[in-house]
């Protein structure tokens, strides 16, 4: 193991932003504790650009102008190397413009589809081209799933990738967009959900899209099955991991599809998942396939850094571009320009677990 100074101006600071409040909070414990393992198994080695790698987190549960903010201020410090974390797209969108392309900003979550590429900005969440929309066809081919009602939050996440979806569906032609797509409704942060769930419309749907964040999901959820949809209609999200899952409840469950690039009990995985446990215990947060992301981030970080033997933006991107691909500790990952790529796969929720089903084709 390398032996680093315990000097600031040895290392490497990465500013890590998790929501430590709001209906993303429950999220925070497993995205910290994947940082951890990362960072641990990069300063177990030769750091990154010989430097050990420290994370800082902050609170990215607050309004997205206050995070961007404490941001702004962190960034003047010169101090702050890097910045990634698991994050709503609208917190996303207010740090990118005071980042303004300083240092690399790897974004770990899944996100609406950019139509613009801001330097700096590195995606290693998948868009609903990976990940959703197969989702959708993949439900169709198996279970004839072809009309979907929509619920998600107010803010541009939901909202641009219900965009995204109604487009797909209106491109099959066979029926009008109101009858592929027959409720859609988006709400506040906390709201409840009985107006949606006994609207009549949701009757026509074959299941539910649903584009909700971390405890509003859990609580969909439940009032979902509470009224025995859960019997007759899908629901589908890419917004779910182990940690709704167990809030939500495992009655609360049943015929709900997940598409994502990582399960712990899926392809290639156990093996990270088994370090996992030895740095944290058996009662450590669980490694999820949102805190994965946030583990993945800090490696692409690490080997982009190495391929470029800098952490200047714009390197950073020119080596993406020359190369397509790069070489991790965890094997090697491809871009499509500042979009990380990883395999897509379905699982169906068991309880409060996942049953892996397929690989997904985008």
């Amino acid at each position: 193991m390398t032996s680093f100074r315990g000097s600031p101006e040895n290392s490497i600071e990465i500013l890590n932003i998790v929501p430590l409040q709001g209906p993303g909070g429950i999220f925070a414990p497993s995205c910290e504790a994947a940082i951890s393992l990362a960072v641990e198994e990069i300063n177990s080695g030769t750091g990154i650009l010989g430097r050990e790698l420290r994370a800082t987190h902050i609170d990215g549960g607050r309004e997205p102008g206050e995070v961007a903010l404490e941001v702004s201020a962190l960034l003047a410090t010169g101090m702050v190397h890097a910045i990634t974390g698991w994050h709503t797209s609208a917190v996303r969108r207010a740090v990118t413009r005071v980042n303004a392309g300083r240092v690399p900003y790897l974004f770990a979550t899944d996100h609406e589809g950019l139509d613009e590429r801001p330097p700096g900005l590195f995606l290693v969440g998948s868009d609903p081209g990976r990940q959703l929309l197969p989702a959708l066809r993949w439900l169709r081919r198996e279970f004839g799933a072809r009309r979907w009602a929509i619920i998600g939050n107010d803010y541009v996440w939901p909202r641009r990738t219900a965009e995204v979806v109604r487009a797909e569906l209106a491109e099959r032609g066979a029926l009008s967009l109101e009858e592929f797509v027959p409720l859609e409704e988006f709400v506040p942060f906390g709201a409840d959900f009985e107006g949606f769930l006994s609207d009549p419309r949701l009757d026509r749907a074959d299941g539910v899209i649903v584009l909700l964040v971390g405890a509003d999901v859990a609580r969909f959820n439940r009032q979902f099955a509470q009224i025995g949809r859960d019997e007759r209609q899908l629901r589908v999200s890419p917004a779910v991991d182990d940690n709704v899952l167990l809030a939500g409840g495992a009655k609360a469950n049943r015929n709900l599809y997940v598409p994502s690039s990582f399960f712990v009990n899926g392809p290639a995985s156990r093996e990270r998942a088994e370090r996992y446990r030895r740095l944290h215990g058996d009662f450590a947060p669980k490694l999820t396939n949102f805190s994965n992301t946030e583990y993945e981030a800090i490696r692409t970080l690490c080997a982009m850094a190495k391929a470029a033997g800098s952490l200047d933006v714009r390197r950073l991107h020119e080596v993406v571009g020359e190369l397509g691909s790069i070489e991790t500790a965890t094997g090697t990952i491809g871009f499509d320009g500042n979009q990380v790529l990883f395999p897509s796969y379905i699982a169906r929720a068991e309880g409060v677990e996942f049953e892996v089903l397929d690989r997904l084709c985008a």
